[in-house]
């Protein structure tokens, strides 16, 4: 296992776009905490954001988790970056004829996935930590160790994506084309849902089959965390507006995106063994 770790760290660091790519994903996750120092004061106006309650536990671990997910673009870009270059540099002929099995190929390239979720999630753990006991108004043992669950959700969530980006980049061999697969997917997600509830069933019922799909599955490990802000409660109410939304994290949504990431890894090794390389 720390061999086939060793060898996709050492492709990785040799390729200087993805050492970019890597650094700038870090880079962002840590940029989070600038939020804390947006500060609006224009005369009587005073707004400071982190007084909104954004880093107050246990919020701060839903918050961080939903924002610092849309940063994994970067690392989807290196994970079908990685694969493309296997073809294009002709490494992955390469190391099979050096002795590695097609299994333990896709081993290492799923070894990669699971490290770079692991590393974000704790990159993002300590951010938080750091940025809820500085700017949390509590600061009890038992509050700040509440609703860990969003950590195992975007976990979770990175490796069910990335695996899907592992199984494009082989499937495609284009990391170009690949991305557009991506985009593309989204959109026939959309268009499914869209489809089933005009035409097929109930909307509701065209929702329930849209929580199958592997990217509408992923993005609902962590639903979005604003409404849950005080400040936007006090407006809905103002309006009329019911504010009371579901913001759990349910185990059968984890389930959903195992199976996928299951899936996709299983494909990405049975179309690797059918392709003549």
């Amino acid at each position: 296992m720390v061999r086939l770790l060793q060898i996709e760290f050492i492709k990785l660091w040799n390729n200087r776009a993805s050492k970019i790519l890597i650094t700038s994903y870090f880079v962002l996750l840590t940029s989070i905490a600038l939020i804390a120092a947006i500060k609006f004061d224009i005369g009587p106006v005073k707004f400071h954001l982190a007084d909104q309650g954004i880093f107050n536990f246990p919020y701060i671990w839903h918050f961080n988790t939903f924002v610092t997910a849309i940063f994994k673009l970067f690392l989807a870009i290196v994970i079908v970056s990685m694969m493309a270059n296997e073809y294009s540099n002709k490494t992955i002929k390469q190391n099979l004829i050096d002795g590695l099995s097609k299994k333990e190929f896709i081993a290492s390239k799923f070894l990669t996935v699971i490290s770079f979720s692991l590393i974000s999630t704790v990159f993002v753990f300590v951010v938080s930590m750091i940025l809820g006991l500085v700017y949390s108004d509590y600061n009890e043992i038992s509050i700040i160790f509440s609703d860990l669950e969003y950590l195992l959700a975007f976990f979770i969530k990175l490796v069910g994506f990335f695996s899907f980006c592992l199984f494009l980049g082989i499937f495609v061999k284009r990391s170009a084309f690949a991305l557009g697969f991506l985009i593309l997917w989204a959109v026939l997600e959309q268009i499914v849902f869209g489809l089933l509830g005009w035409k097929v069933m109930s909307w509701d019922s065209a929702k329930a089959v849209k929580d199958f799909f592997p990217l509408e599955s992923m993005t609902n490990l962590i639903k979005e965390p604003f409404t849950r802000l005080s400040a936007v409660q006090n407006i809905g109410q103002q309006i009329g507006e019911n504010m009371s939304f579901d913001y759990h994290v349910y185990w059968y949504e984890f389930l959903i995106v195992i199976f996928w990431t299951v899936l996709f890894v299983y494909l990405s090794y049975v179309l690797l063994k059918k392709r003549d390389l």
